[in-house]
């Protein structure tokens, strides 16, 4: 599944307003980016997507069973 395709995905399941699956698109569309960027671009990219997943903390306590 591309870019594209998660981000149509992401649209027709409502998840616009869930973080953890915009984190999910930034990853992908890095992870097709990475032949045309730095080595060191696509690791303050990665370390900066990290970061924003971790602040995301816990989310899904509550919500187990809609999410997984």
């Amino acid at each position: 599944m591309d870019s594209k395709d998660l981000a149509k995905y992401i649209e027709a399941k409502d998840g616009i307003s869930k973080p953890w699956l915009l984190v999910q698109l930034r990853l992908k569309k890095l992870q097709e980016r990475r032949s045309e960027i730095s080595a060191e671009e696509y690791l303050t990219e990665l370390t900066d997507l990290h970061k924003d997943l971790m602040n995301l903390g816990e989310w899904w306590l509550g919500i187990e069973d809609e999410v997984f």
